[in-house]
């Protein structure tokens, strides 16, 4: 009698064991985590800090750029893959960047011949992108080290990013304080929130500049993904992709996704590829749907919502093999998509777009939410 128990209350000891180690309430599951990545060639030391939840996904975020290095989501089987493009060391992302995973500023997108006029007095941006000005300069948001620091809220662990641009940087004026925070949540969101200060009047357009593929970094192109934008209405570009200030339907052309298409079914129509901006189906500032990505090997699908005007949708056009990337693997041309919540190309010229201006007593908020799931 006493031997059974003994065992009874072994069996019942070991069931309560392996009831605890499967708990999803573990808090021991979800954390933020720092650790080294390298030097910059001054000897600068980066920080990578990745963030896990209960179900495994993971984000790694360095404080060079402000770049998420890595993503990992499940697919419909439950197996993990990291779907942005990058690199495996600090070394890449210094020497060949087009922008993996970046935070991007001053400026986002493009400004015109880099120039634009505020209060009357007219600023020469670098012309870093041919005769245009692209992504805040030769040394934006991408190439700057920011401070980081851990973030515990709740049911969200993150990293909050901060960054001073002084007066005159890259040609800007005022100085501009910037924060960054990015947020993992258990519901498998990921959130990235701006928030941006100055002393002098200025030009604002803060984004995310991930390179998607949802089957997995370097895992073929991105043609067969099945995506939708929520917007009626694009700005048509120029040939040096400046817009050209006419505000157009989509309705009967290659540029509607206002209904699910893959991304290869009509690029052959689009010259160069996609690179385009589009007006969103919402008010500027609200929180809203802005686009829904499905990779059908994988399952994973990915939405994106933001409180931005606008989203540039990016095919991976200039990727051209020269380039290899994480685990040895060549990104190819459409190895990558981006879809960049932001205002428009070239506002500070455009009076008709939503104003970019920030002021001093002003406050620049912004946020996107990347939301992933199967089906």
């Amino acid at each position: 009698m006493k031997r059974i128990k003994y065992s009874l209350c072994l069996m019942l000891l070991l069931t309560a064991l392996i009831s605890c180690q499967k708990s999803p309430d573990s808090k021991a599951e979800m954390n933020v985590q720092k650790e080294p990545f390298g030097k910059t060639p001054d000897g600068t030391e980066i920080e990578l800090y990745t963030l896990t939840n209960y179900n495994g996904m993971k984000a790694r975020i360095m404080t060079y750029g402000a770049i998420l290095v890595s993503l990992k989501v499940p697919d419909r089987n439950g197996k993990l893959a990291d779907i942005t493009l990058g690199y495996d060391d600090l070394a890449g992302y210094i020497k060949n960047n087009p922008y993996f995973g970046a935070t991007v500023g001053r400026y986002a997108n493009r400004i015109a011949k880099g120039q634009f006029t505020l209060d009357g007095v007219e600023y020469q941006l670098a012309q870093n992108d041919g005769e245009n000005h692209l992504h805040g300069g030769a040394r934006g948001f991408d190439k700057v080290i920011w401070k980081g620091e851990p973030v515990k809220e709740g049911n969200t662990v993150g990293v909050k990013l901060t960054y001073l641009s002084k007066d005159g940087e890259e040609g800007y004026p005022g100085n501009l304080l910037c924060t960054v925070v990015y947020k993992l949540t258990n519901e498998n969101t990921l959130t990235i929130s701006y928030e941006a200060t100055t002393d002098k009047a200025t030009i604002i357009n803060l984004t995310h500049h991930s390179y998607f593929n949802l089957a997995g970094q370097g895992n073929g192109d991105i043609l067969n993904h099945e995506l939708m934008i929520n917007a009626d209405k694009y700005t048509p570009v120029d040939k040096g992709l400046i817009p050209t200030g006419e505000i157009r339907s989509v309705k009967n052309t290659p540029m509607d996704f206002t209904t699910p298409h893959t991304i290869g079914s009509r690029i052959a129509e689009v010259e160069g590829g996609y690179d385009h901006n589009y007006i969103l189906n919402k008010d500027p500032g609200v929180m809203g749907l802005v686009a829904r990505v499905f990779e059908p090997t994988s399952g994973r699908v990915m939405e994106i919502y933001s409180t931005e005007p606008g989203v540039q949708f990016y095919s991976g056009n200039f990727l051209d093999g020269s380039i290899t990337g994480k685990s040895g693997k060549v990104y190819r041309k459409y190895y990558g998509f981006c879809l960049e919540p932001q205002h428009f190309p070239d506002s500070p010229n455009e009076p008709q777009f939503p104003s970019v201006i920030l002021n001093p007593g002003g406050k620049f908020k912004s946020e996107s939410i990347y939301k992933f799931y199967t089906k």
